[in-house]
């Protein structure tokens, strides 16, 4: 299994504190099924700038260290980055870096609200090659009040991500339920820890999979964990046609 969301590099961000910690996370990981795991430090999110190159290294760093205790999980560097407007400028000149050296970059809204700018950056960025994946969409509060506005970026193109924990009920029963309101109008496409660290933000994704597969079947766990190792060998993912999520229905999670 394979989680394309994770702060496990130690010292970087609010993810692990340490290497002793972020071994820790390594562990629990490798108990959950998990092989492979893209490290996604927060950048330009402003409290934290971390460069391609910075987390680079620290990746090389961790896997070295890995392998020396014999610990059977790969990192691989990545970024989850806050959009802002000179974005592309910033991914041009080499500070930003997409998910596994893929065509994919992990990108996070502000929690609050969806900046008007947002469907011609998205837009901007697949013009230049790039598939924007919008990280934990069910925890920003402005498409909760307004879903349609994440229909209208996945038709158009971009992709999303729904945090394990999130399907699980540990953000709460609303952000549950608008979870599997995307998972089931296709506004999902990845599954992914969003792991800080082994107490209160771990990886959940057994758990998460295994209620997906209780409510919807084995298909679908299939297709997000598929399309997982589809984005780390830089291939187009699985998406079926997304549906606009029914506004009697919404009105119901309240």
């Amino acid at each position: 299994m394979i989680d394309m969301h994770c702060h496990i590099l130690p010292g970087l961000d609010d993810g692990a504190g340490d290497m002793d910690e972020a071994i820790h996370m390594a562990n629990n990981a490798v108990k959950e099924g998990i092989s492979t795991i893209i490290a996604t430090p927060h950048h330009k999110n402003g409290r934290y700038d971390n460069s391609k190159e910075n987390v680079v290294g620290n990746v090389e760093m961790l896997n070295e260290l890995l392998i020396a205790k014999g610990i059977p999980l790969e990192v691989l560097p990545g970024q989850e980055c806050r959009i802002f407007g000179e974005f592309l400028e910033e991914y041009e000149s080499g500070n930003i870096m997409s998910l596994a050296c893929s065509h994919f970059v992990l990108i996070e809204l502000p929690s609050g609200h969806v900046p008007r700018y947002t469907e011609r950056l998205l837009y901007d960025m697949q013009m230049k090659g790039l598939t924007p994946v919008i990280a934990h969409p069910e925890r920003n509060s402005e498409l909760t009040e307004r879903p349609e506005l994440l229909y209208s970026l996945v038709k158009n193109g971009a992709l999303s991500q729904i945090t394990a924990a999130s399907v699980c009920g540990y953000f709460g029963k609303n952000i549950r339920k608008f979870s599997q309101h995307l998972i089931e109008s296709n506004l999902a496409h990845f599954i992914a820890s969003d792991a800080h660290n082994t107490a209160s933000r771990s990886f959940c994704m057994q758990e998460a999979f295994q209620l997906i597969n209780a409510k919807y079947g084995v298909e679908m766990v299939c297709l997000l964990k598929e399309n997982a190792e589809l984005l780390v060998r830089g291939q187009n993912v699985i998406k079926e046609i997304p549906e606009k999520i029914q506004k009697k229905k919404f009105l119901g999670l309240f």
